[in-house]
């Protein structure tokens, strides 16, 4: 467990990453109670240099003594790595927030969002996992209204960025819309299809009931965070060429019947949630407003007409920010709270 100390040495493990640069960016944005920070990354970028605070940090590589002395770790460098070096961080006395898919279903390692299941960090052995991007900005949402109604359904249609695969994927989406405009040859490496002008009904792997990983995790991840395994939930998660912010088309069916002015008022006050709903004036979420921001925006919020007790709406947020690295600084600010 964390002990409680006016600063604390942080580490950011997978720091070179877009997520791990996130990460560190957070962390002083928020100004987190740093006494000293370390940053790890693969071996072919030990030696670089990052920069926190004004300082020049230099980037390490892993060993098994690398967390003594370590109090909080931010962990963005994949499922493998975490699989392998999240036990030796947590055995070294160091508390690990992963972001990583490893531990997510783990029944034994807390799933969190703090606007959502904070008291779930209760009972941590060491280890905490970061929920998926999507699913971390739908559950902000989904919170108030099943305490308020109890959703029985929801069907959720993504539009996700390519940040959310990585920088690589970053950097295909430019090169690709460079070479398109100047009438080049496309290459894909990353994706399987052009992604520039282009759309791209498939992220992660496919499984045999052909859906991807990538929409079982949203299904699984908001029912254990939820604590409600009677939710029925179905996604289609969607490639599009943006390259910050996913976008996210929600159908919520509930036992009660909540009017869309009902949902407005609810979510008005929902922690890390805005409300940005007037299309009569044109104004609704998109992700070119909400890059760099930390709260979920919410607009089209409208009644489902063919069902009951069924609600539409439209969900933005930033994936680097609010779906992996704020959830993440989040979680260790909590921790930090009740040690």
């Amino acid at each position: 467990m964390l002990k409680k100390k006016d600063k604390y040495i942080v580490a950011v493990v997978g720091a070179t990453g877009a997520v791990g640069n996130e990460m560190i960016k957070t962390l002083e944005d928020r100004d987190f109670p740093v006494e000293k920070i370390r940053l790890f990354a693969s071996e072919r970028s030990e030696g670089k240099y990052l920069e926190f605070k004004g300082k020049n940090i230099k980037v390490e590589s892993i060993n098994d003594n690398s967390f003594k002395g370590i109090d909080i770790a931010l962990f963005s460098a994949g499922a493998e790595r975490s699989k392998i070096w999240a036990p030796v961080a947590a055995r070294s006395g160091c508390v690990v927030v992963d972001n990583s898919s490893q531990w997510r279903m783990d029944p034994e390692i807390p799933l969190v969002v703090p606007e959502v299941n904070p008291y779930d960090l209760k009972w941590h052995k060491g280890i905490i996992a970061n929920p998926n991007c999507s699913t971390i900005q739908m559950v902000v949402v989904l919170k108030p209204i099943h305490d308020a109604a109890k959703i029985k359904r929801v069907v959720v249609t993504t539009f996700q960025s390519v940040s959310g695969t990585g920088q690589k994927a970053i950097d295909e989406l430019l090169q690709q819309t460079t070479d398109l405009l100047n009438f080049k040859e496309i290459k894909c490496n990353v994706y399987p299809y052009q992604i520039a002008f282009n759309v791209l009904p498939h992220i992660d792997k496919f499984l045999e009931n052909g859906y991807t990983k990538e929409e079982m995790k949203m299904v699984n991840e908001t029912r254990k965070i939820l604590g409600d395994s009677s939710i029925k939930i179905t996604a289609t998660t969607v490639r599009v060429p943006v390259f910050r912010c996913h976008s996210e088309s929600l159908n919520i069916e509930t036992e009660k019947k909540l009017l869309p002015d009902e949902v407005r008022a609810i979510l008005s006050v929902a922690p890390g949630v805005i409300v940005y709903d007037a299309p009569d004036k044109n104004l609704y979420p998109i992700p070119t407003d909400v890059a760099g921001r930390d709260e979920t925006y919410v607009g089209r919020i409208r009644d489902d007409e063919s069902i009951e007790n069924g609600i539409n709406m439209w969900i933005v947020a930033d994936n680097l920010r609010k779906g992996a690295a704020l959830n993440a600084v989040q979680i260790a600010e909590t921790l930090i709270e009740t040690a």
